[in-house]
Formats: structure tokens, sequence, C-alpha cells
């Protein structure tokens, strides 16, 4: 089964537009498609984006269901040790943690809608996709 880190962004745009690509990997994930992998620090961004007063006033989530959904996550997923640290991207340096995570859990894809990742295309073997490549790829 593939294994995929899936960016903030895309967890987060599944949550505020159940109808788009990002929903359908989130749909995916719920059966059993591919497996997660998640870091600590991609789970403590999750949860600081799903916080922002502007996302929060779109998905109407109490602090409870945040951390719900950040702790489901959390237990569904193979969670990295964080013991890697790379510095590939110098634009954004927080999107090294997606690259890190996806080394250190042998992850087959990360998903991601950040120009700075999907720019690479590719890293370590690793392929960098978007949610709607993503999907066609499960598809296959």
């Amino acid at each position: 089964m593939p294994r995929a880190v899936l960016d903030a962004n895309v967890l987060v745009s599944a949550a505020l537009s159940p109808q788009g690509n990002p929903a359908k990997v989130v749909q995916a994930l719920n059966a059993d498609a591919f497996d997660l992998v998640i870091s600590e620090s991609i789970l403590d961004e999750i949860r600081r984006v799903f916080r922002y007063p502007k996302i929060r006033k779109r998905h109407g989530w109490s602090e409870e269901e945040i951390q719900e959904a950040v702790e489901r996550l959390r237990r569904i997923a193979a969670v990295t040790p964080g013991e890697i640290t790379l510095q590939v991207i110098t634009q954004d340096e927080a999107d090294n943690r997606y690259l890190e995570c996806a080394v250190e859990g042998q992850a087959d894809y990360i998903v991601s809608g950040d120009h700075h990742l999907l720019d690479l295309k590719t890293y370590e073997g690793i392929a960098i996709v978007d949610a709607r490549a993503f999907i066609v790829a499960l598809r296959a």
C-alpha cells in the first residue's frame, strides 16, 4: 500500500471544501487506500492552522473538535520520530518538515498544494504531487 505525507494545506482544504480534490484525498485515507505518515511538527502545524481566526470562522470547530481531529490523525498515522533534519527548501524553511517526515517514514508521496514542494517534483524517490495527481495515482 502506498505511504503518503499530507501537507497541512491539503487537510485544511479538505475540511473547508468537502467536494474538492483534497477532500477526495481524505476520503481515500478513510477508505484505507493509503497509509498516512506524519510527524509531530506536521501535527503542530495542522493544529495551528485550524486555529487561525480566518480558518476557524470557516470550519466552525470548537477547540475540542480541533484537538480530536489532530489526535485522530495521530492515531491512524505512522508517526515519525523527527530525527532527520534537511535544508532543501530555502524559500520557506518550514516546508523541509514534509521532506524530513517523508524520508524518515519511507513515504512514496508528499501531497501538497505548496509550490515550494511541488516545484521539486520528486525528492529521494518520493513523488511530490498535488491532490488531484495523487487521486489519479491511487486509481491507477
